[in-house]
């Protein structure tokens, strides 16, 4: 157990530190000269930034171990948000969050890590544990950030995250290695392409990311250009999506991964509907707060893969569904900022109507608890 206390205490420095400028990237680019398509572009390299290491870095993980892919995706972190602090032009800025991107593929081996680790927790209670110790953090980051953003620059904010980022690695490297998991070489597990359960669970994941993520990217400058917020009340509303991230990882988490995977949609969905129909910060707070299911929804993705495959394929396998989640996210961005070039209002209905249809088809399709029981360690 002092591993994971560790992990989530690191966790939850990352989370100050993250917190402090992600809800203000969009600001920080269109101060350094971004369009609105352009932001939206940046947005979708850095999807297909996370998208493209998850993979090596799952399969990885089952050879090496966990450990030494954390240490190295929270090193490039730290010299990320350097090199965004340095930046004085958008093309370097750029590269400092292309890189942050990149250290998506610390997200196969963590939940790795995580599951083998858990102990007594199920895989989903354990996951949205170290989801609720981040987001727990990302309450101070937002509203620290859009105070200093206000008084100080935004650019300072990186400077500070950074400190943030080294105080969490050095705790990274108190962690306990962890062996790779083995299989017998005269029964090796199916092959991840050949199992039906897995590739149709992952078309209903991609979907699901897809339509929750679509509303989200250019949120900030909907609400600074088109509703007057200032930087303050946006970091505000960035703590408040911190504070609904932790606590519907801890509400979520209590549920079995199928039907937490449908609450977390509803819960975007309500978020789509207030930002569109809200009418001042209270609306848009609770948006914020309820937006918090996105994030809970890779966990009970996780959870609902985790039985599905073989032991010895958890890094692989986890790596792969991060990399159909960071499709999503390199798609969506796209048409969100095609639909915002028009007309920035109807990207909430829009998103909202694609949730409603999405949500129905996963509430048929997705698999049964009855069918993949959490506690299953094949």
């Amino acid at each position: 157990m002092l591993d994971l206390a560790l992990l989530f205490v690191s966790l939850f420095i990352w989370g100050i530190g993250e917190g402090m400028f992600i809800y203000f990237q969009p600001l920080y680019m269109q101060q350094l000269g971004a369009t609105t398509m352009g932001i939206a572009t940046v947005f979708s390299a850095f999807g297909a930034a996370m998208m493209i290491a998850h993979i090596p870095a799952g399969a990885l993980a089952d050879r090496i171990g966990r450990k030494p892919l954390l240490v190295a995706a929270w090193s490039a972190g730290l010299v990320a948000v350097l090199v965004m602090a340095a930046a004085r032009s958008l093309p370097l800025f750029v590269v400092g969050y292309l890189l942050y991107g990149l250290t998506a593929f610390v997200a196969a081996p963590l939940n790795s890590y995580l599951t083998t680790a858990r102990g007594r927790f199920s895989p989903v209670r354990v996951m949205t544990l170290s989801s609720a110790a981040y987001n727990l953090g990302s309450v101070l980051g937002p509203v620290s950030g859009g105070w200093i953003g206000g008084h100080s620059g935004l650019r300072t904010v990186y400077f500070i995250a950074g400190g943030l980022f080294l105080l969490s690695t050095v705790l990274l490297l108190f962690l306990r290695p962890q062996p790779p998991d083995l299989h017998d070489p005269a029964a090796p597990p199916a092959r991840l392409l050949s199992n039906p359960r897995f590739l149709g669970f992952l078309g209903l994941a991609f979907a699901a990311m897809f339509v929750m993520y679509l509303p989200q990217p250019l949120t900030p400058s909907f609400l600074q250009n088109s509703r007057h917020l200032s930087l303050e009340s946006i970091g505000l509303l960035g703590s408040t999506a911190s504070l609904g991230n932790a606590v519907l990882s801890l509400v979520l988490g209590q549920f079995a991964a199928r039907t937490g995977f449908l609450l977390s949609q509803v819960c975007v969905g309500f978020f789509s509907l207030l930002i569109w129909r809200g009418t001042g910060v209270p609306w848009y707070a609770l948006g914020y707060f309820v937006m918090g299911g996105f994030r809970t929804s890779r966990y009970v993705i996780y959870a609902q893969v985790r039985p599905l495959v073989h032991r010895a394929q958890m890094g692989l396998a986890y790596g792969v569904v991060e990399t159909v989640n960071s499709l999503a996210v390199v798609l969506a961005p796209l048409l969100a900022g095609g639909i915002y070039t028009r007309n920035p209002v109807q990207v909430y209905p829009v998103s909202l109507g694609l949730a409603a249809i999405v949500l129905a088809v996963t509430f048929f399709l997705s698999p049964h608890e009855r069918t993949i029981p959490l506690s299953e360690e094949a």
